[in-house]
């Protein structure tokens, strides 16, 4: 769906760049990301994190579509069950519309018990709660004035695209069969260029048969790339906020099942370098990688410092992303 993708999550751990000064460079970021021709900003939503994760991504979409004209802006992904549906899609609504239109909203049920604990909810009613709201939201953001329990639903003003893109978000069957059952996309929570991805593509297209719809839109996690001239040195700059990210991603996958995480048993650079959770290139090679799959760039990593993030950028803007557009 998108060949590029710059992505912000906002954490900011101790030992990085503070909150205040990410946000600054991030929304300069996606302003430049827009100039030279970047798909898509992917923001993505996690809650009572100590590193400041973003709980509020449709804030940022809100300022990111003020500070640009083209870029499409997605919302990935939202945790469903800890929203009420009726609140969100009036935020997806008004959001789409200014935006102009560009929003996407990818929705999952969530993973983390320490979230669900902070909002009065259970893991164990994540399935159940997921499937009401996904109704609730189709239904509200058709332009449908329905029962919802015992409230009355209305939701205006509706959003540019009627109708909106939705997308449902995971890794593993039951996400797929999902997204079809409710008629909306589907977004892999795999790497792209994993075969699991692929079948998982395969099951959600004929689900959609089954259910008498044609697919909505479809996208598979992008593989993250950080462009350098000298690879090693930058692995000195960045490892220790790569190794915080995976480090955190993989604790909170354990409120779960840890052995499913891509995360797991990663603690230390060396390990990450092999299992290609970011990908550290030489322009050249960025451009090769991108040949076979789609890419993500995430210039502000768990707190890099912004002057490395630009380095990066200015980097891939004058020497990759032409050759990509050629091709």
């Amino acid at each position: 769906m998108f060949k590029t993708v710059i992505s912000f999550d906002m954490r900011a751990p101790e030992f990085g760049a503070p909150s205040a000064e990410l946000y600054k460079a991030a929304l300069e970021m996606c302003a430049f990301a827009d100039e030279i021709g970047i798909d898509a900003v992917v923001l993505p939503e996690h809650h009572c994190s100590e590193d400041g994760y973003n709980p509020v991504p449709s804030l940022m979409a809100s300022a990111v579509a003020a500070r640009t004209d083209r870029i499409a802006i997605m919302l990935g992904a939202l945790v469903l069950p800890l929203h009420d549906p009726v609140e969100l899609a009036e935020t997806i609504a008004v959001t789409d519309i200014i935006s102009g239109g560009r929003l996407y909203t990818t929705l999952v049920p969530g993973y983390v018990d320490a979230e669900f604990s902070m909002f009065g909810k259970s893991l164990k009613d994540r399935a159940r709660l997921m499937d009401e709201g996904l109704d609730v939201i189709a239904r509200a953001l058709s332009g449908e004035r329905f029962q919802y329990g015992e409230r009355e639903v209305f939701v205006r003003p509706l959003p540019v695209n009627r109708p909106p893109r939705l997308l449902v978000g995971g890794g593993v069957p039951a996400a797929a069969r999902r997204a079809a059952k409710h008629g909306f996309g589907f977004w892999v929570l795999q790497p792209s260029m994993m075969p699991e991805s692929q079948r998982l593509i395969a099951l959600y297209e004929e689900e959609c048969a089954k259910n008498g719809h044609a697919p909505g839109p479809i996208m598979s996690t992008h593989p993250a790339v950080h462009v350098t001239h000298d690879p090693d040195a930058e692995w000195e700059k960045i490892g220790p906020h790569i190794v915080h990210m995976v480090k955190s991603y993989a604790s909170w996958a354990s409120d779960v099942d840890t052995t499913t995480s891509p995360f797991y048993g990663l603690d230390n650079v060396e390990a990450i370098r092999k299992a290609g959770i970011i990908n550290v290139m030489t322009p050249a090679e960025a451009i090769a990688f991108a040949s076979k799959t789609d890419i993500s760039l995430t210039p502000l990593i768990a707190g890099l410092a912004p002057e490395i993030g630009w380095n990066m950028l200015r980097l891939f803007a004058s020497e990759v992303l032409p050759h990509l557009k050629n091709t």
